[in-house]
């Protein structure tokens, strides 16, 4: 154990020295409330950087990831300061807020991430893409089923023709359990960010000893007592994602990359300058 509470690696060197990760809330973190994190949000990215950077002191990691951002904002504001790191890892996963808006096509989606990929590839970094969530398991997305599904499929295409990683959400099936979920039923809570965490350092062959976390008993409730919960979410949640929209809008307006710069986790949490 190292002194500041981590798990130290041994044995293992890795192929890769920086990690930079872009996106949207998913891979911002949101629903996984940290107030020792950069932002107050914990999430995926940073649990799986804090495995690898428990291999090698020196490993760096940055976050771009904004909330609320389309594919094609994701492409114009994070792609360039991506390879200005120059990263030998990164992570995309974007499209998702594009996929659940209302008459938009997974395809052209699709064709816009390819684009990010390929400017990405330039520098010759492994690359990870996501999958959707099954939204079968949801009454609000499962109408949107078809969709992610089809998405899915071209997210596989792309990775296939530019040799990249798949994290393949859609079939975890623990994420249809809602004990995964936050109260927004929107975005993944710690115990959801950890299982993808998990799913990423599987997908890349990294050892690693992230145990399944405990999940909480069902809540017994009656059909009063779910009603009422579905017309609060549906008030403190839904309601104004929809202003939102008509608002044109979006959560991650005046919001900044919580990981600008890219650098080792264990000098950040000493005020290190940038790696």
């Amino acid at each position: 154990m190292a002194q500041d509470g981590s798990v130290e690696q041994t044995g293992v060197e890795l192929p890769w020295s920086r990690f930079v990760a872009l996106g949207d809330s998913f891979t911002e973190g949101v629903g996984d409330p940290d107030a020792d994190s950069p932002g107050g949000l914990r999430g995926w990215a940073d649990r799986f950087a804090e495995v690898l950077g428990a291999f090698d002191d020196e490993f760096a990691y940055g976050n771009l990831a904004v909330r609320g951002k389309l594919i094609q904002q994701i492409a114009d504001e994070q792609v360039d300061a991506a390879l200005d790191l120059r990263p030998d890892l990164i992570s995309v996963c974007a499209g998702g807020n594009d996929v659940i808006r209302p008459g938009t096509d997974p395809d052209e989606v699709a064709a816009k991430l390819e684009r990010i990929v390929e400017r990405l590839s330039v520098g010759g970094a492994t690359i990870m893409l996501f999958t959707g969530v099954d939204t079968a398991f949801q009454p609000v997305f499962r109408s949107i089923r078809g969709k992610v599904a089809i998405y899915n499929e071209n997210v596989r295409k792309v990775a296939l023709r530019h040799d990249c990683i798949v994290v393949d959400q859609w079939a975890l099936d623990e994420l249809h359990d809602s004990r995964y979920w936050a109260g927004d039923r929107l975005h993944l809570n710690a115990l959801g960010h950890h299982t993808i965490a998990r799913a990423a350092l599987t997908a890349l062959g990294i050892p690693h000893d992230l145990a399944p976390l405990d999940v909480p008993a069902v809540p017994v409730r009656n059909w009063r007592e779910a009603r009422r919960d579905d017309v609060v979410w549906a008030r403190e949640h839904f309601v104004p994602w929809v202003i939102r929209r008509i608002k044109k809008v979006s959560s991650g307006d005046n919001i900044e990359a919580k990981r600008p710069t890219a650098v080792s986790l264990r000098s950040s949490r000493h005020g290190s300058a940038e790696a």
